[in-house]
């Protein structure tokens, strides 16, 4: 059964053998498997501890490539698949001594689509192996070819045939470029490395278009094959879910949809082959973002709509045009701006470009512990709300600036070697540099706030009740807040109750959390351009309110040390009582446009919401809404709190259950309590 959050019947288009394909894939068959096959071992390499790191790195892909079981399903359609254990973990497959040695990259999108256009073969003719990191780059091809041949060697004639060219030289069809496209991304994924896939829709799209013209495939014959790169991608998945491990996706996001670098929309017969996958199947391991713009085809918005009712959080949404001018705004090179995807979650970067990570700040925290001194024997006192802010805007600023100068001494510490993913970064071969090392075009250390609705509801609560409303003084609530309301619990109600917090479309309140988050992009704007590092602004929290709530004290707004509060650029659950609507409306009050690196929403709807014809059309209202006011990006989950409890209480009948969590999609019955509480209580 492919289980959903929401109730509805899933359409049929594929074969019986691609849906038993699918269901054992989701139900753990191969990943069990997979986690039985740990790791090679370095033990037998000769003379491995007196070799350069780079040498180790080369000869620990070689043993991977030549050691790796090589794992044939019965009827699968495409090839290739990575079958170490250690991967799962985010490190490279290899052990010395029964130690991992490195851990892997993530937060990216490799270049696979120039392996589309030229082919592997393309690539090493770029590039000399006259240095030590250039031969290392060789040596990870030569490397991948003992991994090809040993696939090729086994293969059925089908597969073998469209295994043969690809990926060294560029496909002719569209089954070569899904095949290549498969086999590139399978071999980053063995070798450790958990990267997004990209705009998959513009890389194979001119492909099958061919194909249909030339009546060498139909329609339903390319869906078959395309399944099964999305089959293929649940291969890590195990029938005995951990867990606290999130499972469900590794980070190998995909983007349908929008402009391509001409202007021209792209939205072709694979967008919606994808759309129809994910709708019949029920895999959520490829999360989706689709590219809209004021131009999309209403199609393309319908279908969506119709996929996004059964639940999952399988979609979310880019509004493009104001993303482009944001791109533009902060210095990118148009052309490559229009390209932009994201890094495997849903933050913006260029796909095969870009070195990217973010550094988190507490904003909460900050206003807390800095501004109003909760941890001190004795609180800050202030006699105006005005002295306040200033305060928090000068403690904000001093940890921005902590954060960008760490950056800087970062990037002189050496690091890991990572020729697998530098081989698929532009440059990094012509400026003699690794993915990690500067080699990218783009190097983009992007500080993102959480917490700022918990801070902006927190100054309100403080403008309100000290300085306008005069319920308490500034001491006397200082007071109050280190003894966590303890006696003060009409004030709590009164200070819970009484006033409408961030997300309701109410000017007054939104104007506090509008102006922590365009402040806070002002400070970081003030940074960039001082070094070679891009420092654009992003708004997330991915989960890190749960762990922030043990640490942070009690908040002016009502909440008690150890709340779980606000995630990414979302309203509180429990004080958004106006609807989605009304929280879309108070998110796009915030300059989105200087987030460069992006700022979240979360919207959540109950299924009951979103039934037959109606449902669609409401679901397309509110994605119409959403481009009119320009938000930026959109994540839509639809689910029944009864059935999550359900699966709280059964979660071996609810193994494929997916939920959104904050950028990627896990199975429900991994997540930790904690989550399992929080995403409940926002559905409820």
């Amino acid at each position: 059964m492919f289980y959903t959050c929401a109730d509805k019947p899933r359409p049929v288009r594929l074969s019986e053998k691609t849906r038993k394909f699918a269901l054992d894939s989701l139900n753990g068959k191969y990943g069990d498997d997979t986690m039985r096959n740990f790791s090679a071992s370095s033990d037998t390499i000769p003379n491995f501890d007196n070799l350069s790191e780079l040498e180790k790195y080369d000869a620990a892909i070689k043993k991977i490539c030549e050691t790796s079981p090589i794992r044939i399903c019965e009827n699968e359609k495409i090839s290739g698949a990575a079958t170490y254990g250690a991967a799962i973990l985010h490190t490279v497959p290899l052990t010395r001594n029964d130690e991992r040695i490195w851990s892997s990259i993530s937060h990216l999108t490799a270049g696979f689509d120039k392996v589309l256009k030229i082919g592997i073969d393309g690539i090493e003719k770029e590039f000399d192996g006259d240095t030590p990191f250039r031969m290392s780059l060789k040596n990870t091809i030569c490397s991948f070819r003992i991994w090809h041949k040993r696939y090729l060697d086994s293969t059925k004639e089908i597969i073998h045939k469209n295994l043969t060219r690809v990926p060294f030289l560029p496909p002719l069809n569209f089954y070569e470029a899904v095949q290549s496209l498969w086999f590139v991304f399978a071999f980053t994924r063995l070798c450790g490395n958990w990267s997004g896939i990209g705009r998959i829709d513009e890389m194979l799209g001119p492909f099958l278009q061919k194909d249909l013209q030339n009546k060498a495939l139909t329609l339903d014959e390319a869906r078959e094959i395309l399944a099964h790169f999305f089959i293929k991608g649940c291969e890590w998945i195990q029938s005995k879910p951990i867990a606290d491990s999130g499972d469900a996706q590794h980070y190998q996001n995909i983007v349908l949809g929008g402009i391509d670098e001409n202007g021209a929309e792209i939205t072709n017969a694979v967008t919606y082959l994808v759309l129809d996958i994910v709708e019949e199947l029920g895999i959520s391991d490829f999360p989706i973002t689709v590219r809209i713009n004021k131009n999309s085809p209403d199609k393309l918005l319908s279908r969506a709509a119709e996929v996004i009712r059964h639940g999952g959080g399988v979609i979310a949404f880019y509004y493009e045009d104001l993303i482009l001018d944001s791109l533009y705004k902060f210095g990118y090179d148009k052309k490559e701006a229009k390209n932009f995807a994201n890094d495997g979650c849903w933050e913006i970067q260029i796909p095969g470009k870009t070195y990217f990570c973010y550094v988190p700040i507490d904003a909460l925290e900050i206003l807390l512990d800095n501004t109003l001194g909760l941890k001190n024997q004795k609180p800050n006192i202030f006699t105006s709300y005005g002295e306040l802010y200033e305060k928090f805007k000068q403690d904000l600023n001093k940890r921005i600036e902590i954060l960008y100068e760490e950056a800087i001494a970062d990037r002189n510490l050496p690091k890991d070697p990572c020729p697998v993913i530098s081989l698929f970064t532009e440059n990094c071969a012509q400026s003699n540099r690794s993915y990690l090392e500067g080699g990218a075009k783009y190097t983009v250390i992007s500080p993102h706030i959480g917490g700022a609705p918990d801070a902006g509801n927190s100054l309100y609560a403080i403008k309100k009740l000290v300085f306008d409303d005069k319920k308490i003084d500034f001491e006397s609530l200082m007071h109050t807040l280190k003894n966590n309301w303890e006696g003060s619990e009409f004030l709590r109600q009164y200070a819970m109750n009484k006033y409408s917090y961030y997300g309701n479309d109410n000017d007054e309140s939104d104007s506090f959390t509008v102006s922590v988050i365009n402040d806070f992009a002002d400070m970081v704007a003030n940074l960039n351009g001082r070094c070679y590092i891009m420092f654009p602004a992003g708004v997330s929290t991915f989960g890190r309110q749960i762990d922030w709530a043990s640490t942070r004290c009690a908040a002016p707004f009502g909440s008690k040390k150890g709340d779980i509060l606000s995630g990414n650029a979302s309203p509180l659950s429990g004080t958004d009582f106006s609807g989605a609507t009304a929280a879309i409306k108070s998110y796009c009050k915030i300059n989105l446009v200087k987030q460069s690196s992006g700022a979240a929403l979360d919207i959540k709807l109950h299924s009951s919401a979103t039934g037959g014809k109606n449902g669609v059309n409401a679901l397309i209202s509110l994605i119409k809404g959403f481009v009119k006011l320009n938000g930026f990006f959109m994540q839509v989950d639809i689910a029944d709190s009864e059935i999550l409890k359900s699966a709280q209480e059964r979660p071996d009948e609810y193994k494929t259950l997916s939920v959104r969590v904050s950028g990627w999609n896990a199975r429900f019955v991994t997540l930790s309590s904690e989550w399992q509480k929080m995403i409940i209580g926002r559905d409820s």
